[in-house]
């Protein structure tokens, strides 16, 4: 049943209808509810280590791989296949690794969570585990605990409730046992109910249960959580990568078998030509993309876990990079989640926060106030104030409740008793004597101000009681003293400006949605230039209410700050951007869940709710924006890079394929022996590893990007074919009819040292000395590669097991020569290719949302 029914309906109505008592339920009538109702608990998914393993797999590239594998073993190419199967496995590991240990981090945290609850039991209070409640259990809530299911409460004592994990309302809330008369109200203003999850910050509450496990408020929020799938950017952009290769394989195997029957007509054996022409095609699958990607993966999540960011889905690190809108909450990430005493309105400022916080909220003499308005104060206040706040004794009190919108309490020492009034300005202005016009205009105006700016103002005043003993607080609260207006203010981050405009320079567009106030939110967004004023925030209600989903989409792409927000909308918000953006999410709460789980990368702080944080890639174990948009910057990065990789691995691919497919139907013998052409993959492609630790030019992360599967083929094409030209050079100036060695020797080196120096062409679009440096690992292991292709024909174990014979010096020359035109070739290409594109104006580099799909 729906809480509006219970914070409509009084104390004995609601006792009634839940088949209750105060005194609580008997211990045979609770097993009877257990076994009706359920365990108090969400369904929680837990991943074991196999299934973490196995998910390594389950990409459609891999499928690709182990397909080229099991053919290379159905050719008799073992080699091949070893080779590949090495690559998906060393990938597999290195995935597993890193996502197990993030989900074993995450188990340990939950160890610190407390799962008991006080409750009335046979009329004695008992502790029980908080999944054995059940409806009709009276819970008693005490300052510092977690509410443990949803309850109506029916006696209150100065409480106050944390709401923020499902509103978002950063001020605690003021509770009551009193029905309401408004229906269908929203969480923020059901003052009579504890929700699940919520804190108990100050006083004290009895209730009874109404709402266990699914049945509770967040059981909603659980289900569509749980009901929600989204494919990531990762994922999306390799199974759109894959599907390319694909068919380009089955094209390249179509023609290729074409061209031998038509060329060798009846000579032809169709059974061999058809096994070559497969053959060919699979060797142009980039086989150590996989390790690449995931090299550049590890090395990101490694970085983000330095700045205490613990990435649960390895893939999400990319993800964070092609992030084109960021939604989060304002409080702790562009403010400091912590109240402070920002402006004092009062002819001694001293004595007005004394005196407010001698009225604070807490119930026994030596505690300390958990209430965030009490904290500020006591901070603000100086140390020899703290100090005579000890010889003060509390009396009697009067709790706030929203009727009466003041807090009320009577203390004392050894010389006075004094009344003690603060709240809303209005229901104690009322009180007050001797307060003119003039001065509640002044105040009126001072009050407005301070709203438009996002404060929270309270209204201090007293009056000395010469007998407390008898005081009766009721008749008493009159003829008050007014002492002072005090405004409180969450302050901006110091980081948060600089961190937008960070963002603004990657392309991010920053939303806020809050369950805070229009005028807090407001205030917020202008004070760290995200709008100008109030008329650029719109409420939940105003973003959802009668719009199709044509208006939502339009309304969220206008509006930067979303106030008044409820779980749903937020959803919808993230939804209906997503039809158009990559959008990220950072939330914290129970109702933050399923659009945590929506978003293309769902991120948590630390302390979020368990259900949040299983539906979160990502996890903060220090609330930061500015962390975020660095993972943002090193996505990127590794986008770049894994593009690099595929770029280099292709045109490589393409140009012996080309040769090889050509030299087939020309020349009479095999320009590469198949142990050779094994040592050249070797030898080319674990140098191409170190791409995925690369440095990237900086104009490269200024907007998200997509994989471009038409930009990848056209350059692959394009220099794949220049690379066949120096190919059939080489076989021009090494062919020797007697002895095949020459070429596939000298042939061998050229194609190494060819495929070397076209990493240093493609890691930029710019001229290669204009390019970033490139780090260590880039530079080392390609040497290191070069060097052994050059040493190895002159061992004896390279010519016995390899078949080369040592080449000549001259021929060595040649060779680098040859190298280094092909080298400056592909430049000039690359340059003119990427300028030409510019001046087209193509969609290539377009962010991520207004690319084209390919």
């Amino acid at each position: 049943m729906n809480f509006s029914f219970y914070a409509n309906s009084n104390i004995d109505n609601t006792l009634k209808e839940l088949d209750s008592n105060p005194k609580g339920l008997g211990d045979v009538e609770a097993v009877k509810r257990l076994a009706q109702y359920g365990p108090n608990a969400l369904s929680s998914r837990e991943m074991k280590w196999w299934q973490i393993f196995l998910s390594q797999f389950n990409t459609p590239f891999i499928y690709l791989l182990v397909g080229a594998a099991l053919l290379s073993i159905f050719l008799g190419q073992y080699p091949d296949a070893i080779v590949i199967f090495a690559f998906i496995l060393i990938n597999s590991l290195l995935g597993f690794n890193n996502e197990y240990h993030s989900h074993k981090s995450l188990e340990l945290l939950k160890k610190f969570i407390v799962n008991k609850t006080k409750v009335l039991r046979n009329g004695f209070e008992t502790i029980i585990e908080a999944k054995d409640l059940v409806p009709g259990d009276i819970c008693i809530i005490e300052a510092g605990d977690i509410i443990p299911a949803d309850i109506r409460f029916i006696e209150t004592s100065s409480l106050t409730i944390d709401e923020s994990i499902l509103t978002g309302e950063s001020v605690p809330t003021d509770k009551i046992s009193g029905s309401i008369t408004e229906k269908d109200i929203p969480i923020y203003k059901a003052s009579n109910i504890g929700f699940s999850g919520t804190a108990a910050i100050s006083g004290r509450g009895v209730g009874v249960v109404f709402g266990t496990g699914q049945n509770s408020a967040i059981g909603r929020i659980s289900k569509l959580t749980v009901e929600t799938y989204r494919e990531s950017s990762f994922e999306k952009n390799i199974s759109k990568f894959s599907k390319f290769i694909l068919r380009m394989i089955v094209i390249i195997i179509t023609l290729l078998f074409i061209i031998n029957i038509a060329l060798k007509s009846g000579k032809a054996n169709i059974f061999e030509i058809l096994l070559f022409s497969v053959a060919l095609a699979v060797s142009v699958v980039p086989e150590a993309l996989p390790v690449v990607v995931t090299i550049a993966l590890s090395k990101g999540a490694i970085k983000l876990a330095k700045d205490k960011v613990v990435v649960k889905r390895l893939s999400a690190v990319e993800d964070l990079g092609s992030v084109e809108i960021l939604c989060t909450d304002k409080t702790g990430t562009l403010t400091e989640n912590k109240l402070t005493v920002s402006d004092i309105l009062s002819d001694t400022n001293e004595q007005a926060v004394f005196y407010a916080t001698l009225g604070n909220t807490i119930t026994k003499t030596g505690e300390e106030s958990l209430d965030a308005f009490d904290i500020a104060l006591m901070k603000w206040l100086p140390e020899e104030d703290k100090i005579k706040m000890a010889q003060y004794e509390k009396l009697d009190e009067i709790p706030f409740d929203p009727i009466r919108r003041r807090h009320t309490v009577l203390i004392k020492n050894k010389n006075e008793c004094i009344l003690i009034v603060r709240g809303a300005s209005e229901s104690v202005w009322n009180l007050c004597k001797n307060l003119p016009e003039e001065k509640i205009k002044e105040m009126k105006s001072w009050i407005a101000e301070r709203g438009s700016e996002g404060k929270r103002v309270i209204t201090v005043a007293k009056k000395e009681i010469d007998d407390g003993l008898n005081c009766k607080i009721t008749e008493d609260e009159n003829g008050l003293e007014f002492l002072g207006l005090i405004s409180f203010i969450d302050p901006i981050k110091d980081t948060a400006k600089d961190t937008l405009e960070q963002a603004k320079q990657l392309g991010v567009r920053i939303k806020i949605l809050t369950g805070d106030s229009r005028e807090v939110a407001g205030a917020v967004a202008k004070a760290v230039g995200l709008i100008s004023g109030p008329s650029e925030v719109i409420t939940g209600d105003e973003f959802e209410k009668d719009k199709s989903k044509e208006e939502m989409f339009a309304l969220a792409e206008k509006y930067n700050v979303f106030a008044r927000v409820t779980p749903e909308q937020k959803y919808k918000i993230i939804e209906v951007l997503q039809s158009k953006y990559e959008v990220g999410f950072l939330g914290e709460g129970i109702n933050d869940a399923p659009a945590l789980k929506l978003a293309n990368v769902g991120i948590v702080v630390n302390a979020a709710s368990d259900l949040a944080r299983d539906s979160a890639d990502v996890v903060l174990l220090e609330r930061s924006l500015n962390v975020i948009i660095k993972g943002i910057r090193d996505g990127r990065a590794i986008f770049e890079n894994t593009v690099k990789y595929i770029k280099t691995t292709l045109v490589s691919n393409f140009g012996n394929f080309y040769t090889l497919a050509i030299a087939a139907i020309f020349i009479p013998v095999l320009p590469m022996l198949p142990a050779q052409i094994l040592l050249l993959n070797l030898l080319s492609d674990f140098p191409m590893i170190a791409i995925s630790t690369d440095n990237v030019d900086e104009g490269r992360l200024r907007r998200p990007r997509s994989y471009q599967v038409r930009e990848i083929l056209f350059i692959s094409i394009i220099l794949g074919l220049v690379s066949t030209v120096f190919d059939f050079l080489f076989f021009a100036i090494f062919n020797h009819p007697i002895h095949p060695q020459i070429l596939q020797t000298n042939w061998f080196i050229g194609s190494v040292l060819t495929e070397l120096a076209l990493i240093y062409s493609l890691r930029t679009r710019l001229p290669f000395w204009k390019g970033s440096r490139p780090t260590t690992g880039l530079i080392v292991l390609p040497i290191l590669a070069g060097l052994s292709t050059v040493l190895l024909p002159f061992t004896t174990w390279g010519r016995q097991y390899f078949g080369f014979m040592k080449p000549e010096i001259n021929s060595l020359i040649l060779i680098f020569g040859i190298v280094l035109v092909y080298f400056l070739t592909t430049e000039i290409i690359k340059v003119l290719y990427y300028k030409n594109k510019l001046n087209l104006n193509t969609d290539f580099d377009l962010p991520v949302g207004e690319q084209k799909i390919i």
